[in-house]
């Protein structure tokens, strides 16, 4: 059979009803991670579910205890020659809370539930939809060669990712030989949008600071101390205009990034930022001035205010608050310099007279990309425009975070992720879904890409 028999072999496997049956199967797992209760589910997903799925692929696989006793991980193994590229696969079968009772037309969060183009369900689009593409594109491959794949594989499926991945980077680290791989070729997230098939090369990251004015206890009365009592809520509202300004432009230079290379601005050349109907329209004059939408988005800091509280907004009282906190949280990507991110605004804002306030971090991860010179990614977008007849969007780092750099810099591999949801897929709320035209594109995208690394002698 050819590179075409396995792209249609992977596509069928939609029109059939095969591959939602098996999603269904698996979205029925309530995997909340932040749920002790569901502790027992979160282990069955991988020995009941995923091993017998793997082993029919020819996978041998092995459970991997959590070091810190909170969830375990599946490693998988597929070995065929010694000359053959090897690639490394994730996936997460974890999800967040089901939200049961929050779904439009009573649908149950833990079925899926096909309805139009969409098919409902949590976790179909984060991530066990994504990670069940890419195993029924492994599946159409070796069915197409006569039971190989032609190249050697791997996966590592974790279950708490959306814990934060704690145990990620120490079992990778632990079992790096079991890990070794030519190129990491992983499915999160969403595409640049349902039309575009989309490769990115990392992952910005994201650093959460609490600021606190902590002046005194309780409120005092605003007329009889207004005007001799300084303000908390009045100092925090500055010192944050000192950090980020009113059209979303970061003001502290120790929170940019390096400046934009040719490269990568040519990389973005022709990826457009253009929402949906469902989803926000963008904001006009609104962030680092000089730069594209993608730019700002993919290549680019931000520094956002996530909450701010002083007083009692919903009943408030005619009196001074004796303190303020917020949160900001800096998305970052690769080159910016953030070890000595809570030194720099705290003498930043002692420099603009704001001593008062104390600056902590918390809830840190890190940014990675891979080399956009990598000769990986022109085989990876060369192979997708084949099967798909569209030039992938090529990005230099997710906006959002992933655990990429446990495989960029723990594992120390080419990494590229090619996602199979898009930008309103509802992740993380009621009614999360894919789109069924969007899956079947992946099917085939995902098993033409098997197919070619089966055609490389060699690794690249």
């Amino acid at each position: 059979m050819t590179r075409i028999d396995a792209i249609a072999r992977a596509r069928q496997s939609l029109t059939s009803g095969d591959f939602l049956a098996e999603l269904g199967r698996r979205v029925a797992y309530r995997t909340e991670s932040l749920n002790p209760e569901r502790k027992d589910e979160l282990a069955a997903y991988l020995t009941d579910e995923l091993t017998p799925s793997l082993a029919a692929l020819g996978f041998s696989s092995e459970i991997v205890p959590s070091p810190s006793g909170k969830s375990p991980f599946l490693i998988a193994t597929y070995h065929e020659s010694d000359s053959a590229p090897t690639v490394l696969s994730y996936g997460h079968g974890d999800t967040v809370d089901g939200m049961a009772g929050e779904w439009r037309d009573g649908r149950d969060p833990w079925a899926v539930t096909p309805a139009g183009n969409r098919a409902y369900g949590r976790g179909t689009a984060d991530n066990k939809g994504q990670h069940s593409i890419n195993m029924a594109a492994l599946r159409a491959v070796r069915e197409a060669r006569g039971g190989k794949l032609g190249f050697n594989a791997k996966f590592i499926i974790e279950m708490g990712e959306e814990i934060g991945s704690p145990d990620l980077a120490k079992v990778a680290d632990l079992h790096r030989e079991a890990l070794k791989a030519d190129v990491f070729i992983g499915s999160d997230g969403p595409r640049l949008s349902t039309a575009r098939p989309t490769i990115f090369l990392g992952c910005r990251g994201g650093i959460r600071l609490h600021l606190d004015v902590a002046l005194r206890e309780g409120g005092n009365h605003s007329g009889n101390w207004g005007g001799v009592l300084a303000n908390p809520a009045t100092i925090l509202a500055n010192a944050i205009a000192t950090l980020v300004d009113g059209r979303g432009r970061i003001r502290l230079d120790s929170l940019k990034p390096p400046r934009l290379t040719n490269a990568i601005r040519a990389v973005l050349a022709d990826v457009k930022v253009e929402p949906t109907a469902d989803e926000p329209a963008l904001s006009d004059n609104w962030g680092e001035e000089g730069l594209t939408p993608a730019e700002r988005l993919y290549a680019w800091n931000t520094l956002e205010v996530l909450a701010i509280s002083s007083g009692n907004i919903d009943k408030p009282a005619n009196a001074i608050p004796g303190r303020a906190r917020a949160v900001l949280q800096l998305r970052y990507v690769v080159g910016t310099k953030v070890d000595s991110i809570v030194a720099d605004v705290t003498n930043h804002l002692a420099a603009n007279g704001f001593p008062m306030i104390e600056v902590s971090m918390a809830q840190s991860f890190m940014a990675s990309r891979a080399d956009i010179d990598s000769p990986w990614i022109k085989w990876a977008a060369d192979s997708i425009r084949m099967s798909t007849g569209k030039a992938p969007a090529v990005l230099p780092n997710f906006g959002g975070s992933l655990p990429n750099d446990v495989f960029a810099d723990v594992l120390k591999m080419p990494t590229m992720w090619v996602p199979h949801s898009y930008p309103g897929c509802s992740q993380h709320a009621p009614d999360e879904h894919i789109l069924l035209d969007v899956t079947e594109e992946a099917l085939g995208l995902m098993a033409g890409l098997f197919w070619d690394l089966g055609e490389l002698r060699k690794p690249l």
